[in-house]
This record gives C-alpha cells, sequence and structure tokens, in this order.
C-alpha cells in the first residue's frame, strides 16, 4: 500500500462525502427541522443533473450548467411545496412518505419518457481538465473543485443557520411554530424557503455529480439512502452535523471499497476478495449508523437546542 494511492483515496473519499453534504444540507433543512420527511430529495437531485448536463451542452458553460441546475431545482421545489408539500405538514411521517415516494415514481419515469432509458455523460469543464499538484501529489482539478464547493457550501450554511435573522426564525419556528407565527412570522413563507433551498442544494450536488457520475433515471435513490445514513450519524437537524458525518461517510466507504479488497486477498482468492471487497466497505458504513444509534442516539454532532 503506497502513501501516494492511499491519499489519493482519501481525497476520493472527501470529494464524495463533500457531494453526500450538499444532499445532506438541503434534506437536513426539510427532515431535521421542518420535520418532513422528503424521499423526492434524490428525485430533485436527479433533476439537477440532467437539466445541468443540458445545460452544459447547449451553452458550453458548466456555469451557466450549474445555476441553470439550480435556478430548475429551486422552481420545482417551490412548486411542489405550493402544491403538495405544504398540505402535509401536519399529517403523519406516513402520509410524507407514501407522497413523496409517489414523486419518486413520476419524476423517474417523466425523465425516461423526455430523455430516454439511456444514460447521459458529461464532459468535464475545459478548465478543470488539468490535475492539481501538491508537494508532487497530482489530483484532478474537477474534484478539488467539488471539495471547494461543498466547502463554501458548509460555511453559508452555518452563517445562515446561525449568523442570521432568518436563521434565527428556523430554529425558533422548529421549536414552537405556533408561538412564532403569533408574533407575525409567516411560517408558511419560512417552510416554503426552507424547501426551496434544500431543492436547489440537492440541484447543485447532481450538476456537480454529472461529470463525474453518469446521468441517468433512478439516480437520486441509492444516493439518498446514503444521504439519510449521514443525517442519523450526524444528528438529526445538525447541518454542521451533516457536514461532519458526510465526511466521515465518505472516507469510510472510498477507503473501503479500495483496501478492503486488497486486505482480503492475503485471506482468501482474488475473485472472492474482489467481489467480497466493496459489499463489505457497504455494509460498514451501516453498521457505523448502527453504532452509533446503540451509543449516541443523538447522533455525533447533535444541534443544540434553545
Amino acid at each position: 500500500m503506497s502513501a501516494t494511492l492511499f491519499l489519493a483515496q482519501l481525497l476520493n473519499g472527501l470529494q464524495y462525502g463533500v457531494l453526500l453534504f450538499l444532499l445532506a444540507a438541503g434534506l437536513t433543512l426539510v427532515f431535521g427541522i421542518m420535520s418532513f420527511v422528503n424521499l423526492a430529495h434524490g428525485s430533485l437531485y436527479m433533476i439537477g443533473a440532467y437539466i445541468g448536463a443540458l445545460a452544459y451542452g447547449a451553452s458550453g458553460s458548466f456555469l451557466v450548467a450549474l445555476g441553470a441546475a439550480m435556478a430548475a431545482a429551486l422552481a420545482i421545489g417551490l412548486l411542489l411545496e405550493k402544491t403538495i408539500v405544504a398540505r402535509l405538514y401536519r399529517r403523519d411521517h406516513l402520509d410524507h412518505v407514501l407522497a413523496t415516494f409517489g414523486l419518486v415514481m413520476f419524476f423517474n419515469e417523466l425523465v425516461r419518457v423526455v430523455w430516454g432509458p439511456q444514460p447521459l455523460f458529461v464532459q468535464v469543464p475545459e478548465v478543470l481538465e488539468g490535475t492539481v499538484d501538491l508537494f508532487g501529489f497530482t489530483y484532478p482539478a474537477y474534484r478539488f473543485a467539488i471539495i471547494g464547493v461543498g466547502l463554501v457550501v458548509a460555511v453559508g450554511s452555518w452563517l445562515l443557520i446561525h449568523k442570521t435573522r432568518v436563521g434565527m426564525l428556523i430554529r425558533a419556528g422548529a421549536q414552537n411554530p405556533q408561538l412564532v407565527g403569533a408574533l407575525g412570522v409567516n411560517i408558511g413563507l419560512l417552510n416554503a424557503m426552507l424547501f426551496g433551498v434544500g431543492a436547489m442544494l440537492a440541484g447543485v450536488a447532481g450538476a456537480m455529480a454529472g461529470p463525474v457520475l453518469s446521468v441517468q433515471s433512478g439516480m437520486g435513490e441509492p444516493v439518498l439512502i446514503t444521504t439519510l445514513v449521514v443525517i442519523v450519524i450526524g444528528g438529526i437537524g445538525s447541518v454542521s452535523g451533516a457536514f461532519y458525518a458526510a465526511l466521515i461517510v465518505g472516507v469510510v466507504d472510498t477507503l473501503g471499497r479500495v483496501f478492503l479488497p486488497l486486505l482480503l486477498r492475503q485471506i482468501a482468492e482474488r475473485s472472492v476478495a474482489d467481489a467480497a471487497g466493496p459489499a463489505l466497505a457497504s455494509m460498514s458504513v451501516y453498521l457505523l449508523m448502527a453504532a452509533v444509534l446503540a451509543l449516541r442516539p443523538q447522533g455525533l454532532f447533535p444541534a443544540h437546542r434553545g
């Protein structure tokens, strides 16, 4: 095991963790703060990826593609909140799950009808096609850019929640929406804004993932499951907890997929090791979640209430 391989995979894990955080940050706002279970969050990620891919192909500018993905996800998120989600806030979580699961199936079929079943492949932006040299170690510039975007979103989310009047209202509304509403705050508008911001962050994640992954129908469901694991590990309702947990999950999953097969080759045949290693790596994330739930049910980095 070389130091270069370990460092490369560690950075890959951080990059994956940052993508998870872009999804987890928006879902934390909706699920942890608004107490709304939105299974369609992965579909907004998928829509962001498709719109970003089409806008990039039409304009040749990745910034335009990123802006288009954000705008489309925001618009669809606000439309869903106005027409469907707002009617479910006071309903049971089971109603949330059933309604948003229906939206998942709707958006998956809509994508197949509009763009077909074949995946789309997005080129890395020309300005980020090269590599970055750090003390003799090279790493793809685009993956560094993903890490940078995630850090900017993390800082922006923390400032929004903890250093602005809107963030104060968000935290107060999560604790006692009736009291905040009685003070003259438009809770409906606040909830719509939160849902829209969460949708927009999902769109950003989808657009950023396009050049790394294939863009296809159903791409939102697997990553949504991992995102829910991130939220549980970090602490429901904690944006900073989602950030730390996303990095932990990203690193654990990536290093496990690379190094577990290498370790298993010492005691088993290569074919067996190569098949079992990634499966065990996937299991390790859920085992980590189970350990956290057993030892610290509120999560590793819970939100401080009050």
